[in-house]
C-alpha cells in the first residue's frame, strides 16, 4: 500500500506536461507489448537495408501522438514514422520528438531490448524526457532542473573516473556500410581501452542505462533526434555529460553522439575526436 501511495504522490507531483508524456508512452506500450505475444503476425516492412517498421511501431506513433495533440493541439510533431508535423517549423516553441518503438529489429526478434522514447523541445531546448521499457515496465523520466528518475528512485549516473573501468554501449552502422572501417577503427580504440563494449540494438535505452549507471558510457554516430533526444536530458538530469565527438554541444540534429560519466566523457572525446565530423 506504501509503495502505492509514493508511486501516486510521485506522479502528482510530476510537471503536468511530463505526465502527459508517461501517458502518452504507456499507451503505445499497450500496443507494442500486446503485438509481442504473436510476433508472427506482426507485419514487417524494410524501408531500407536492414532498416525496419512495422504495423506496430505505427500504431504506436499514431496513439502517443493522439493524447499529446489532444493535450497540446498546438505542439508541433517530429516523430520517426510520420515524420514533421504541418506546424513544425523553426521557431516552434513547443515540439514533440517521439520514437514509438526503438529496437525495432529486437522488437521483431522477440529480443527484449526496445523502448519508447518520448521529449519535449521548448525553444530549443529540451524540458522533458520519457524513456519507457515495456518489457521491463520500467519507466525513465526527466524534467530540466528536477532530475532524473527511474520509476519513483532517482537516478545518478556511476561513479566512474577511469575509461578503463567503464563497462561502454555503443552501436554500428547496420544500413550504411560504407562507415564499417571507421567503425572498426572506433572498436579497436574502445576495446583497447575499456573494460567492456556492448551493443544492445536500442540506442535510446542505452543511454537511459548511462544514466542509471547500467553503463559507464556511450558513442555512436548517424543517430537521429528522435534517438537522442529523451536520453540526452535524462544523462545530464542524472550528472553525466552528453556532446558530439569533439565534445561540444551540437549532437542533436548532427547525430554523432558520446555520453557519460563527466570524467569518462572526457576520456572518450580524448580517445575519438579524431572521427568527429567524419562520414
Amino acid at each position: 500500500m506504501k509503495k502505492v501511495y509514493v508511486a501516486i504522490l510521485t506522479e502528482t507531483l510530476m510537471h503536468p506536461m511530463l505526465n502527459t508524456a508517461i501517458k502518452a508512452a504507456r499507451r503505445g506500450a499497450t500496443i507494442i507489448n500486446r503485438a509481442s505475444f504473436d510476433l508472427d503476425r506482426v507485419q514487417v516492412t524494410e524501408k531500407q537495408f536492414n532498416d525496419f517498421v512495422t504495423e506496430v511501431d505505427r500504431a504506436a506513433e499514431a496513439a502517443i501522438i493522439e493524447v499529446l495533440t489532444h493535450a497540446y493541439p498546438d505542439h508541433a510533431i517530429l516523430a520517426e514514422e510520420s515524420g514533421a508535423s504541418a506546424n513544425l517549423h523553426d521557431d516552434n516553441d513547443n515540439v514533440w520528438i517521439i520514437d514509438p518503438l526503438d529496437g525495432t529489429t529486437n522488437f521483431i526478434h522477440g529480443f527484449p531490448q526496445y523502448c519508447v522514447s518520448i521529449a519535449l523541445q521548448q525553444r530549443g531546448i529540451i524540458t522533458q524526457s520519457v524513456i519507457y521499457d515495456t518489457t521491463r515496465n520500467e519507466m525513465f523520466t526527466a524534467t530540466k532542473g528536477a532530475g532524473a528518475f527511474l520509476n519513483d528512485k532517482r537516478i545518478r549516473v556511476t561513479r566512474c573516473d577511469k575509461l578503463a573501468d567503464a563497462l561502454i554501449g555503443t552501436g554500428f552502422p547496420a544500413r550504411d556500410l560504407s562507415a564499417l572501417d571507421e567503425y572498426m577503427e572506433m572498436f579497436k580504440i574502445m576495446t583497447s581501452r575499456c573494460q567492456g563494449l556492448r551493443r544492445p540494438g536500442a540506442a535510446a535505452l542505452d543511454l537511459a542505462y548511462v544514466a542509471t549507471g547500467r553503463l559507464d558510457g556511450f558513442f555512436e554516430k548517424g543517430l537521429a533526434p528522435w534517438d537522442i533526444a529523451a536520453g540526452a536530458l535524462l544523462i545530464t538530469e542524472a550528472g553525466g555529460i552528453i556532446g558530439n565527438f569533439s565534445g561540444d554541444s551540437d549532437y542533436l540534429h548532427k547525430g554523432d553522439v558520446l555520453a557519460g560519466t563527466p570524467k569518462v566523457f572526457a576520456q572518450m572525446v580524448n580517445a575519438l575526436q579524431a572521427f568527429a565530423g567524419k562520414k
